[in-house]
C-alpha cells in the first residue's frame, strides 16, 4: 500500500527503529553508601543554633541547660589556662594504654575460641559469665589490687574492652564462609596460610566493628573510672563541675568526650576503608 492511502484511511507508519542499542542503567552498586560530606556539619549547626536561641529566648533554663556559647566560653578557658592538655592528655593514656592491651587480648583469646574447640569449650562459657558484670563495680576490687593511681583504672578500661572485642572476634571467625576454607585446603595451603589468607581478612569487619563497640564502652569506662580518685582526667573535670552546679564548663567536658569519641570512630573509618577496601 502507498503511504498516500495509507495516510487517507488513518493509518501510520510504525516508527524506526533507533540507530543503536538503549543503554540500561547500571544496578549493581550493592547498597554502597555514598558520602554526603556536609550533611553532618549541617544537622551539627541548625542544632546548634536552635539551642542558642532557645537559650536566649528564654525557652531553655540557662539554669539546667546553659547556651553553646556559655560552654564555648568555658571551653576557651580551660584552653586558655593549660588545663585542656593536662586533662585530656591524662584521659588520652589511660584510654590508649587500656584499649590497646584489651584489644589484642581479646583478639588473641577471641581467634583461640574460633579456632580451636578445647579453647571454645573451656573458655567460652567464662566469657558469657563475666560479660554482663558491669566493670565499674569491679573498680573498689582493682584498687585494692593495683593502687589509687593509673593501674586500677586502665584495669577497669582493659577489662571494659577486652569482652566485646572477644565476642566480635570468635564471632567474626565463626561468619567465614567454610567453602572458602576447605577450597584453601584443597589447594594445599598450609595452616597458617588459611589463617592470615581467608580467616582473619573474613573477620576483620566483624573485628573493625566491635573495636567501635568496645572503644565506646572504654570511653564511658574511662569518665566513671576518673570519677573515683582521679586528679586529672575528663571525667574528674566534668565531675568537679557538677560538683560547683558550674553546668557551662560540664558541657564543655561533654563536648570533649563528644570529639574523642568522634574522632575514633573517623580513625577505626579509615582502618575500615584501607584494610577492607577488598569489599568494593
Amino acid at each position: 500500500m502507498r503511504p498516500e492511502a495509507l495516510e487517507a484511511r488513518g493509518g501510520s507508519f510504525p516508527a524506526a527503529p533507533s540507530a543503536g542499542p538503549r543503554p540500561v542503567p547500571f544496578r549493581g552498586g550493592g547498597f554502597h553508601p555514598k558520602p554526603v560530606p556536609f550533611i553532618a556539619p549541617l544537622v551539627l549547626f541548625l542544632l546548634l543554633v536552635l539551642w542558642e536561641l532557645g537559650s536566649r529566648s528564654g525557652v531553655i533554663s540557662p539554669i539546667a541547660l546553659p547556651a553553646p556559647s556559655q560552654a564555648f566560653a568555658a571551653l576557651m578557658d580551660l584552653l586558655r589556662t593549660g588545663m585542656l592538655w593536662k586533662n585530656l592528655g591524662a584521659s588520652l593514656y589511660r584510654l590508649v594504654v587500656g584499649w590497646t592491651l584489651g584489644s589484642l587480648c581479646g583478639i588473641a583469646v577471641g581467634l583461640l575460641i574460633g579456632l580451636f574447640s578445647l579453647a571454645r569449650a573451656g573458655l567460652l562459657p567464662i566469657v558469657s559469665a563475666l560479660f554482663p558484670i558491669p566493670k565499674i563495680a569491679l573498680l573498689p576490687l582493682f584498687i585494692i589490687w593495683f593502687g589509687i593511681g593509673e593501674g586500677s583504672k586502665v584495669a577497669v578500661i582493659l577489662l571494659g574492652t577486652f569482652f566485646p572485642t572477644v565476642i566480635a572476634t570468635y564471632g567474626g571467625v565463626d561468619g567465614v564462609e567454610r567453602n572458602l576454607v576447605r577450597m584453601g585446603q584443597s589447594f594445599g595451603l598450609s595452616w597458617f596460610a588459611i589463617l592470615g589468607k581467608i580467616i582473619i581478612p573474613g573477620a576483620l569487619p566483624a573485628i573493625l566493628s566491635g573495636f567501635r563497640i568496645s572503644a565506646a564502652i572504654a570511653i564511658v569506662l574511662l569518665v566513671a573510672a576518673e570519677m573515683i580518685g582521679a586528679r586529672y582526667g575528663i571525667g574528674a573535670y566534668i565531675l568537679t563541675a557538677g560538683a560547683l552546679f558550674a553546668t557551662d564548663r560540664l558541657i564543655a567536658g561533654v563536648a570533649i568526650l563528644s570529639a574523642l569519641g568522634l574522632l575514633i570512630g573517623w580513625l577505626i573509618g579509615q582502618a575500615e576503608r584501607r584494610l577492607l577496601n577488598w569489599r568494593l
